[in-house]
């Protein structure tokens, strides 16, 4: 008997060091020495907290129609959002710079936020429509790419809307010059003058968002953001993962162990009504039958 209380206690320490090295073994795998971990990450929100978004528009020649013989000057907004995260904030800094001088891209925004290790860089170029595939392709490889999406959307409609409503306007101005010629009280032409003037207006305001298709003027955009995160070397000391891994078998192996015993104690208990349920089934068998 003390012979199997022995053994048995030599079986639960032996099992108690296995688990211990397994969980030791583990830490080694899972936080290995000299591995670097993000301090401090820039913030999670939205990396564009202004209002301004640069209108950018690209032409491009269409053919419809049997053989191609309709020719369609599409009108596009093209805009290329990329999103990267850098432990050499300056370095890359420079490489982006560089991308744009070699692109020949031009900077409408530009937005830096943060201190050292918690800085943020917000770009907005206006690249040529034939760069763009090209400009895109290389920044990707500024610091790491967490995010990209492109987007390419149609204008060609509300380019000929807009040229539509200035000849309208065009028109009636002329319309109301005309009646200027033919005389009238002072607050007619006054009226007449306004209603002129109030074209004007809205002629220029159109002139100004169809000035934004110009030829000279044709770019698609690209919005890059680079945020700084800041890393340390780590370096575990062995009491410490000792210690880890001593108070996580502690924790698990008593758990088990608890388990185990509490899992017996209900077999047991079970077995012992199964038994004292047999054996009462067993005595009604032979108590007499009741004559009615």
């Amino acid at each position: 008997m003390k012979r199997k209380l022995i053994k048995g206690q030599f079986y639960l320490v032996l099992g108690f060091i296995g688990l211990f090295i397994l969980r030791l073994i583990y830490g080694y795998i899972a936080y290995p020495d000299g591995a670097t971990s993000p301090l401090i990450q820039p913030d999670s929100g939205s990396s564009w907290r202004v209002s301004y978004e640069p209108k950018n528009y690209a032409s491009a020649k269409r053919k419809f129609g049997p053989q191609g013989t309709i020719d369609v000057d599409q009108k596009y907004e093209k805009i290329g959002t990329l999103k990267s995260k850098t432990t050499d904030f300056d370095g890359d800094d420079k490489k982006l710079r560089a991308l744009i001088k070699k692109y020949e891209a031009l900077i409408q925004f530009e937005q830096s936020s943060g201190l050292t290790a918690q800085r943020a860089l917000n770009l907005a170029m206006g690249v040529i429509p034939d760069n763009f595939d090209a400009m895109i392709a290389e920044a990707k490889s500024i610091g790491k790419l967490t995010f990209i999406q492109i987007d390419k959307t149609d204008k060609t409609n509300e380019y000929k809307e807009l040229k539509a409503k200035r000849l309208s306007l065009e028109k009636a101005r002329e319309a109301l010059s005309l009646l200027k010629g033919q005389g009238g009280s002072i607050e007619e032409l006054i009226r007449l003058e306004n209603q002129i003037l109030d074209i004007e207006n809205k002629i220029q305001a159109l002139g100004v968002k169809l000035g934004e298709y110009d030829q000279e003027k044709e770019f698609c955009t690209v919005k890059f953001t680079l945020k700084e995160v800041r890393v340390a070397n780590r370096k575990i000391p062995l009491s410490q993962r000792l210690i880890v891994a001593f108070e996580w078998t502690v924790k698990y192996y008593f758990g088990i162990l608890a388990i185990l015993f509490i899992g017996t104690l209900f077999i047991l208990a079970l077995l012992a009504f199964v038994n004292v349920a047999l054996v009462i089934l067993d005595k009604l068998k032979w108590l007499p039958r009741v004559q009615v």
